[in-house]
């Protein structure tokens, strides 16, 4: 009997020892991690962030919003353009070079082997004067798309709001779980500074002292795993507001009972989804995408028609090869008339300085331009007959994409009111799980109470007391993510009726 309880005792012993270990290890963790924790909490609180600070910054800092925004302008580029081809095109033409070797002079239209610069000057005009509205209609068609695009880049601010509301509601849930497992470790603490005091006189086991520091071990990982959710969640909301993941940043933790939110009757799915479609900028895209589809069929049946044009040319040229004869003056007796003097006729002159022609010199180069400057205006026809079926292909085409754009609106409404039905749904399922932790929580500290009264009084043993006590952290960190999981739910309603994210 009594080597029985010599080897109940060395088992007891070394259990503890190992137990010792283990929370020795974790606890010069937990005080390293609280530390490093404890300072940058100190940085990163001097500058705590709400949630619209949050939600502003990444609306302008966020990569995804920048890139909507870039195709939004992008897409308002494409749709000026379109409007400017609608005027008439010039363009001013200038080339010049040097000819050598067997070539047609341009001034004589012989050949010769003399070699020349020449230079080429040109002023060309265009402009459609009927194609069937096929210009028109790209006109529309691009419009509406980028009115699609920036509909699109309120669609990409309005989910980065979602997504910087969900993630900012994860920090806030991971610092109250935080809250709860301080607590916790706090309470095992005071247990096993009674549990020691009851052992060292006696009064206990050692095993219950060991299962103590069990629980306590177990705590404070549990405290850990908490901080670490903390700063990962942290990580991600900085990811999405685009700020470097080293830089000092934390946010302002207001009481879950102060943020507002509506009653779920306030909520009903029918009418959250009427304001949804009228308001949602998805719905909007969609409508625009439909409107340029329908346009762009209309511009691309245009180019099966016969098209009008009118163009104009002004023209001149230059050569060094281009010669006028030089003169010089001479003066020369120049008849003027007859007389008949006595039945003789005489010739009578005049003294007169005339130019001479004496050798060739170079034409200048203004003096050619003007000389050689002509004129072409004409109007042209163009007479689609045979592409390969290109356009006529494309026309198809451009009727089968507005099938499909349809097809895809359908699609689209029937998730956003899925969407919808499927929210309200969950909404009042956390309700629900929301209510029935407040309950759990409320037996479960009760059962505490008892069991701690009773535990004080060596009426109950350890184990009891540390079922009883991880019950009631389970209820509470049930508690707590139910009510952040039942906010959220009904978060999302009121997003999709309109109102924003609003904390």
């Amino acid at each position: 009997m009594t080597n029985n309880f010599k080897k109940v005792s060395f088992l007891i012993a070394g259990f503890r020892q190992h137990i010792s270990i283990i929370f020795a290890g974790l606890m010069n963790r937990l005080i390293i991690l609280l530390t490093l924790w404890g300072f940058s909490f100190l940085s990163f609180g001097q500058e705590k962030w709400d949630l619209r600070r949050c939600v502003d910054y990444a609306l302008k800092n966020n990569i995804s919003v920048q890139q909507a925004d870039v195709q939004a302008r992008i897409s308002a580029l494409t749709y000026q353009q379109s409007k400017l081809s609608q005027y008439p095109s010039a363009a001013f033409q200038n080339n010049g070079g040097y000819k050598f070797g067997r070539f047609i002079d341009p001034n004589t239209n012989l050949f010769t082997n003399v070699d020349q610069f020449t230079t080429n000057h040109s002023l060309n005009v265009n402009l459609d004067l009927f194609n069937w509205f096929s210009k028109r209609n790209t006109v529309a068609a691009n419009n509406y798309q980028a009115q699609a695009y920036l509909a699109g880049a309120e669609k990409a601010r309005n989910d980065i709001a979602l997504n910087v509301a969900n993630a900012y509601l994860q920090i806030l849930l991971s610092a109250e779980q935080i809250n709860i497992s301080d607590i916790q470790v706090k309470q095992s603490v005071e247990q096993l500074s009674i549990v020691q005091k009851q052992v060292n006189a006696g009064a206990l086991p050692e095993l219950n002292l060991a299962q103590i520091e069990s629980q306590l071990a177990n705590d404070s990982s549990t405290l850990i795993t908490a901080n670490s959710n903390y700063t990962l969640s942290l990580l991600q909301l900085k990811a999405l507001l685009n700020i470097p993941a080293d830089s000092a940043f934390d946010v302002a933790v207001p009481a879950v009972e102060t943020i507002p939110v509506e009653s779920l009757a306030e909520l009903d799915p029918g009418y959250v989804y009427s304001l949804a479609v009228k308001n949602m900028p998805q719905q909007k895209i969609n409508d625009f995408n439909l409107l340029a589809a329908q346009k762009n069929v209309s511009a691309v049946k245009g180019q099966l028609y016969p098209s009008f044009t009118f163009f104009g040319q002004l023209n001149s040229f230059y050569s060094n090869g281009d010669k006028v004869l030089g003169t010089n003056p001479v003066d020369m007796l120049v008849p003027i008339g007859k007389v008949d003097v006595g039945g003789t006729p005489y010739t009578v002159t005049t003294l007169d300085t005339r130019p001479v022609p004496t050798s060739t010199i170079k034409n200048t180069y203004f003096r050619q331009i003007g000389n050689n400057f002509n004129q072409f205006v004409g109007v042209g026809l163009d007479i689609p007959i045979f592409n390969g079926g290109l356009a006529r292909t494309n026309w198809k085409k451009a009727q089968l994409n507005v099938q499909n754009v349809q097809l895809q609106n359908a699609a689209d409404a029937q998730t956003l009111k899925q969407d919808i039905y499927q929210a309200h749904a969950s909404a009042i399922a956390a309700v629900q799980k929301f209510n029935a932790s407040k309950k759990e929580v409320e037996t479960a500290q009760k059962a505490y109470d008892f069991a701690r009264k009773r535990f004080d009084i060596g009426l109950l043993n350890a184990i009891d007391l540390i079922t009883t006590q991880n019950n009631l952290f389970r209820a509470k960190v049930n508690l707590t993510s139910s009510q952040y999981d039942y906010i959220f739910k009904m978060k999302l309603l009121e997003f999709y009726k309109g109102q924003g994210i609003k904390l």
